[in-house]
């Protein structure tokens, strides 16, 4: 495309998914986040798109959205509305629990939107629960799929997928729930699979550091872990999880045992693309977060501690050139990227418009 197409951001947090979106005919010209410290990271990374930060439940803010959508002529919203809420590693894991989490319904919102502007192609993202959801809707509870057909059936073909990112090129297992949009007429195509990218194809390359160290390696650091969990984890090998060690298992400070589940406190695997990385990357108890390791000669295993931020960035497909604001903080930084679709799944599936 000669012309770069205009873009409509929603729920759109620090902008981690679109950092790629440069390098396609698109280009965020409006976005919306409620919370002001996203929406200012957002601005420094894209400060020529016009931000509104504010609850897009809010009448105002709302036709705010709308009156500088349609000024920009945008024809494409992308919309990854929250998920907290729906994540299958959250506590809300029935109907009942969905239906008292506002966040969970903030989506329909999103419909006046669709509604006053004119656009062309519209892409929804989120967690693969996300198909299954019930939504209050007309006096009845629908799947979101299924509202979006009843209302714009005439307009619109709609369709809703599950990708794994992990097959689009991103050394990660993340699927997520991709919705599609596009008026009737049109054309959007979803992408090719691709061979999958172990995580020692990705980052095998840098060098090994223990928790505390710094390799002089912009952002390659490592963060510092108790001395208790490093005995730990020095003592279990890659792909494995320290609670389940006989001897050198995860200990408080009082020495008692920590309890955990099988996927903390545990490596992963160097053969395979990274488990998903979430907004708790920085934690060695949470889910799936520490460095694979390296047999070390003394029987123990290198590397006892969580990806640093650079092995974040490459396992997310996020440029090693970036940087964030000055005052973002490293679990800002880590949270952010763990909400965030990888920005070369999205790329990827933006590219497919007209195609």
């Amino acid at each position: 495309m000669s012309k770069k197409l205009k873009a409509v951001s929603l729920f759109s947090s620090a902008g981690i998914a679109e950092l790629l979106l440069d390098d396609t005919f698109l280009e965020v010209a409006v976005a919306n986040e409620l919370v002001p410290q996203r929406a200012k990271c957002f601005s420094h990374f894209y400060p020529s798109a016009d931000m509104i930060c504010g609850d897009i439940a809010d009448d105002y803010v709302k036709e705010n959205i709308i009156k500088k959508s349609n000024v920009a002529e945008a024809t494409v919203l992308i919309a990854t509305p929250p998920c907290q809420g729906l994540s299958t590693i959250g506590k809300n894991k029935k109907q009942e629990h969905y239906e008292t989490d506002k966040r969970n319904f903030l989506v329909l919102e999103m419909l006046d939107i669709i509604d006053k502007c004119d656009f062309d192609y519209v892409l929804i993202e989120n967690v693969p629960k996300f198909l299954d959801m019930y939504f209050p809707y007309e006096n009845d509870y629908l799947k979101l799929v299924d509202i979006l057909k009843n209302r714009y059936t005439e307009k619109y073909e709609v369709d809703g997928s599950v990708l794994n990112a992990k097959d689009y090129g991103v050394c990660q297992l993340r699927p997520r729930v991709i919705i599609r949009l596009y008026k009737k007429g049109l054309k959007w195509s979803l992408p090719k699979k691709e061979t999958e990218i172990p995580l020692s194809t990705a980052i095998s390359h840098l060098p090994s550091l223990e928790a505390g160290e710094d390799s002089g390696i912009p952002l390659h650091y490592a963060k510092n872990v108790n001395e208790r969990s490093i005995l730990a984890l020095r003592h279990t090998p890659t792909g494995k999880s320290a609670i389940y060690n006989e001897v050198h298992y995860p200990k408080k400070e009082d020495g008692s045992r920590i309890s955990g589940q099988h996927n903390t406190y545990k490596r992963v695997s160097w053969d395979m693309p990274c488990p998903a990385r979430t907004t708790y990357s920085g934690s060695v108890s949470s889910h799936n977060n520490v460095h694979p390791g390296r047999l070390l000669p003394d029987g123990t295993y290198s590397d006892a501690r969580v990806f640093t931020l650079l092995e974040t960035y490459i396992i997310s497909s996020i440029p090693e050139s970036v940087r964030f604001p000055e005052w973002a903080s490293e679990t800002f930084i880590r949270t952010m990227i763990g909400e965030a679709i990888p920005p070369k799944l999205l790329t990827k599936i933006i590219e497919g418009i007209g195609v």
